[in-house]
């Protein structure tokens, strides 16, 4: 492991999804405590998208945007909220240039699938439909997220293509939990590798499915065709279970033919760019960064 991140994984507190409000506490204690952005040059603004029911987000307009990106946090679908993702929004804000609409989607296991999946399509038809008053180019929009952000990204760019909804430019998925089936090699042998071990993998996939079946929805992982999707950027954890999951999905979509940047970080483990002092850290982000800015721009 990178020794930058070892010297502060006995620091990090054991997550346990078992008791998903107390999880919450904690989950919002930890962001509370980490290092304020420096947001003087985002305009911030805390909005409600009209649905039913209505979904929170927060957006982030650096100057002169010409893109935007649906943001979507992580917490294995059960933690987190625009409160717990503003570091990581206004830092993907201000490191990509683009307008950043984090969402506030509902989590389980109150609120099982497909809610959070339903909150993530009504944000993205409405910022499709408000791109002028939003101040972005709707050819340029883009949705990414972290961990079950990034499982919620591919879904959502799944439904999208399926519905013939509005066109999705990009798909970043970072650390992304995309199948519950729990069958790759990562996913078998890191049991207990830093804040997330197959065990919370299991809780969390069992929260939010609930009694339903797990459907490419659901779980990407599960689609059987993904030709037609977004072009991504896919980003994976050395120590995670996850790893060969996004992996797998980052080849298949290669096989579908759609263009893959693929980024195996070595040393490091999910979530461990919550340690932002680490050099590592600065190149995972300042990469994801740059790949939402270069989608964003590059002309068609």
């Amino acid at each position: 492991m990178d020794p930058e991140l070892q010297a502060f994984v006995p620091l990090f507190p054991k997550a346990d999804l078992t008791d998903p409000v107390a999880e919450r506490k904690q989950y919002a204690a930890l962001a509370t405590a980490r290092p304020a952005p420096d947001t003087t040059d985002l305009e911030i603004e805390d909005r409600l998208v009209p649905a039913d029911p209505d979904v929170p987000v927060r957006i982030y307009r650096p100057r002169a945007a010409c893109g935007a990106v649906i943001w979507l946090h992580g917490g294995g679908y059960v933690v987190g909220d625009v409160d717990t993702e503003h570091a990581w929004a206004a830092r993907v804000a201000q490191g990509s240039g683009a307008v950043v609409i984090s969402v506030s989607y509902r989590t389980a296991p109150e609120d099982p699938f497909p809610a959070a999946l339903d909150d993530v399509y009504a944000v993205l038809l409405w910022a499709a439909g408000h791109a002028a008053e939003l101040g972005f180019d709707p050819e340029r929009l883009a949705v990414a997220g972290h961990s079950a952000g990034g499982g919620l990204a591919a879904a959502v760019a799944l439904r999208a293509r399926d519905e013939q909804g509005p066109r999705i430019r990009f798909q970043l998925l970072n650390e992304a939990q995309l199948d519950d089936r729990q069958e790759t090699w990562s996913q078998r042998n890191f049991t207990e590798t830093p804040w997330v071990t197959r065990d919370i993998a299991t809780q969390s996939w069992r929260h939010y499915l609930g009694s339903a079946t797990a459907t490419p929805y659901a779980a990407a992982g599960r689609a059987e065709d993904l030709s037609g999707l977004p072009p991504a950027y896919i980003a994976t954890a050395e120590y995670d279970p996850n790893r060969d999951d996004d992996i797998a999905y980052a080849l298949r979509l290669l096989q579908a033919g759609v263009s893959v940047e693929l980024h195996q970080w070595p040393g490091t483990f999910h979530g461990s760019q919550a340690i932002l002092s680490a050099e590592v850290s600065q190149r995972q982000m300042a990469a994801i960064a740059d790949a939402l800015r270069r989608a964003l721009t590059l002309t068609d």
